[in-house]
């Protein structure tokens, strides 16, 4: 269970971060959420695909980084942190470290804060990197989750209205995805919705105008951009299969 506290230089002053990825830390996730602001950077390595709960029938977004349950094929011991590849999703750099907000004195408006899981596997005294410098100012790590938070932030506030964006003009489709490992197993992805790049090549011009406008447009493009990402998990499942 979660133990969230008020991130503060007195109270943290001595709490350590584990950066390294592995499954040991929870980070053997099969997929994870992600938002607009990274796109540019997910496409490069990650399918992005956008996924529809039952319930309510919104979408949200999400990047695939394995091909069944708890498998995470980005995770590698031999690398330097754990994880092979140039970029890492915001929701999973972040750790144990979450975006809140407080209300302020004599204003409706709230200021954003940071607050730790000093629960999560990564935090403790012992190893990893220092929240906090000697002095009581942010170190580098914790300017980096700040960053993070803010791609989480932005990320959130941009996703509902481009989602809402693409149902209008009718973008969203389903996409199966069927594939035989190098064993000869067949698998079939299911369950995930991506751009129909038809329907948005084809739309008015005005229609692509205010998608530009908005910023939007090229983050279509990267959706179904990084669809050929899915045959590098492919060929990621194949070399641990070979192992």
């Amino acid at each position: 269970m979660a133990n969230h506290a008020l991130l503060n230089n007195i109270t943290h002053k001595d709490t350590k971060v584990i950066s390294h990825y592995g499954s040991q830390y929870g980070d053997n996730l099969a997929s994870v959420l992600v938002f607009p602001t990274e796109f540019i950077e997910l496409q490069k390595h990650y399918p992005i695909f956008l996924r529809q709960d039952q319930g309510s029938g919104k979408y949200q977004c999400a990047v695939l980084l394995g091909l069944e349950k708890d498998e995470n094929l980005f995770l590698d011991e031999s690398h330097p942190s754990g994880w092979n590849a140039d970029y890492v999703p915001a929701i999973v750099s972040r750790g144990p470290f979450l975006i809140g907000f407080q209300p302020q004195e004599d204003s409706d408006e709230q200021k954003a804060v940071i607050h730790i899981d000093m629960d999560h596997p990564k935090v403790n005294e012992n190893e990893g990197q220092s929240v906090f410098l000697t002095h009581g100012g942010n170190s580098p790590y914790l300017e980096h989750i700040s960053k993070c938070l803010q791609v989480i932030n932005s990320g959130m506030n941009m996703q509902a209205d481009m989602l809402a964006k693409f149902v209008e003009l009718d973008l969203i489709e389903p996409v199966n995805i069927d594939f035989e490992l190098a064993n000869g197993e067949k698998r079939q992805l299911s369950g995930n919705f991506t751009i129909h790049e038809e329907k948005l090549s084809s739309l008015p011009a005005q229609s692509l105008y205010d998608l530009n406008k908005a910023g939007y447009l090229q983050l279509a493009f990267a959706i179904i951009s990084s669809m050929t990402n899915v045959r590098k998990l492919i060929n990621l499942k194949n070399l641990r299969l070979a192992q």
